[in-house]
């Protein structure tokens, strides 16, 4: 298909992905007077990571300053962390929670009975400096962006769309010698998924904010869409990715036949206690700040417990609490575990990790901005250096905010090119038929690899193996994917196993063994 004028979409700026980054960028961007395109590849607005997020976001303490939020940042970090971001996320965070999310959004976050914000601590941080509401922060953040979104006048909201690939100069101009400009992104390929049309949407400045990579491991607390899009676009359009090793695992998910289920890190900042099958206070054996420290040793000291004690559980105990304060501070997480029946209240809640977050992602600078031209990426699809080699807590969503803002802001400013748009090469729509059962074992392959040699803990021979299978199984899926009539299913495989082999591959580049990346000999 050579696009035409009557199915091109021609915008400002262009947002993939509307958790809290895209949908912040959308509406900073919005607000300078820009015509902004939203694509979301989901049914509602309500898709992504954000709606997950149960603990909270990061404010400010009763005697914080911007200084001790720093040095858990990097004390969480292992001592990677980028500085000159960590400060833009100390100075500024703060502020955006006032300007966007109390004024902005009108978020009604908790109190307590002296009329205060509710404060909660959570592991790695010296202060309570966590608002939350309830445990259903992330909906509550998302349901007032998505009113914002819906009544912005300067705001085009696709839904149920899924970007197929960046329009880049040196992959997809007619015009060859375009190949020597510098790198640069116009747009993106997109698929409608209700009518399966391809068609092109042409912006000055895209956005990505795909959110994470969870579903290419077994086990995760993200939703079925988080299958690594971002990642896997910009790594085929040559935009530089970098610490992709750096995968999160979170240390307490509900341990149930029914699946994974995230018991929020706030339970334990709360005063819930982890515990072996026994009883026993097992994470002062590993570190000095037990149950709170920081995410990466917690899971693996959970890990190793289960592997000495031969049981395939730890339980996060926090029943000495009074019953109904359990009920109004965590009322999700008790509502989900009374369903798969388990009464937090009376009884401990039997936990385990699960892949959570990316630390690493498509390189950005202080603004948003990766190193392809025209091309911006925020929220968990990027790594702008805050997390380090591991998050501290409630850090993604205030991450989200300070970057979602910046990079709409600074992607409204004109500069030379941003409005050069090529003739597109032809886009040839194939027609085989896809064979679901061929996605779902080629996913299952994908996920227990991954899961199995680049988890919690790995080795070389591992990570050798992990490469071998994924490189094998992407010369099939390639030809898979050109030979199928184009759907969401097959986009979403390529993209995770894209993503899963990137990950590898950095794995094994990677110099050193730290924070979540945890290399052990063979």
């Amino acid at each position: 298909m050579t696009p035409t004028p009557k199915n091109t979409v021609y915008t400002d700026i262009l947002v993939i992905g509307a958790g809290l980054a895209g949908g912040i960028s959308a509406l900073a961007a919005a607000d300078e007077g820009c015509k902004v395109t939203l694509l979301c590849k989901t049914p509602t607005l309500r898709g992504g990571n954000t709606p997950y997020a149960q603990g909270g976001i990061i404010y400010k303490g009763l005697r914080d300053t911007p200084e001790k939020l720093k040095a858990d940042i990097l004390m969480a970090g292992a001592g990677h962390c980028w500085d000159a971001a960590v400060d833009i996320l100390c100075d500024n965070g703060p502020q955006l929670v006032e300007k966007l999310l109390f004024d902005r959004l009108g978020i009604i976050f908790d109190q307590n009975s002296a009329g205060e914000l509710s404060l909660t601590e959570e592991g790695a941080h010296s202060e309570p400096r966590i608002v939350h509401v309830k445990d259903c922060t992330g909906k509550a953040i998302q349901n007032g962006l998505v009113k914002a979104l819906e009544e912005h006048p300067n705001v085009d909201v696709y839904l149920n769309h899924t970007a197929i690939d960046l329009l880049t100069l040196s992959h997809h101009s007619e015009i060859l010698t375009d190949i020597y400009k510098d790198p640069t992104c116009f747009g993106a390929t997109v698929l409608n998924n209700n009518s399966a049309e391809v068609f092109p949407i042409y912006a000055r400045r895209t956005i990505l904010a795909t959110g994470g990579v969870g579903q290419v491991y077994l086990h995760t607390t993200n939703p079925d869409e988080a299958q690594g899009d971002g990642v896997a676009m910009s790594w085929r359009s040559g935009a530089k990715c970098i610490n992709l090793q750096y995968v999160q695992f979170h240390p307490t998910t509900l341990y149930h036949e029914k699946g994974r289920f995230l018991i929020s890190e706030a339970v334990r900042g709360e005063g819930g206690k982890l515990v072996d099958k026994g009883g026993g206070e097992f994470m002062r054996n590993f570190h000095r700040l037990g149950s709170l420290a920081p995410r990466d040793i917690v899971a693996r000291g959970i890990h190793q417990t289960m592997l000495d004690s031969d049981h395939p559980c730890v339980y996060l105990d926090i029943s000495y609490k009074p019953s109904q304060w359990l009920k109004d501070r965590f009322p999700l997480i008790y509502k989900v575990c009374m369903e798969r029946g388990i009464d937090m209240t009376r009884e401990p809640i039997p936990v385990v990790p699960a892949e959570h977050y990316l630390c690493g992602g498509v390189a950005v600078g202080l603004t948003g901005k990766t190193s392809i031209k025209r091309l911006y990426a925020v929220g968990e699809t990027s790594c702008t250096g805050v997390h380090g080699a591991n998050r501290l807590a409630s850090t993604s969503l205030l991450e989200c905010l300070v970057w979602g803002y910046r990079a709409g802001k600074n992607a409204t400013r004109e500069r030379a090119g941003d409005q050069y748009f090529p003739e597109l090469s032809s886009w040839f729509l194939a027609q085989d038929v896809i064979d679901p059962a061929l996605i779902a074992q080629d996913w299952h392959l994908i996920r227990s690899t991954m899961w199995n040699y680049v988890g919690l803990i790995r080795t070389r021979q591992r990570l050798h193996r992990a490469r071998t299978i994924l490189r094998n199984l992407h010369i099939e899926v390639e030809r898979f994917y050109r030979n199928a009539r184009i759907d969401s299913n097959i986009i979403g495989l390529r993209n995770g196993l894209q993503t899963a082999i990137a990950i590898v591959d950095q794995t094994l580049e990677a110099r050193a063994s730290k924070g979540t990346h945890y290399l052990m000999e063979d």
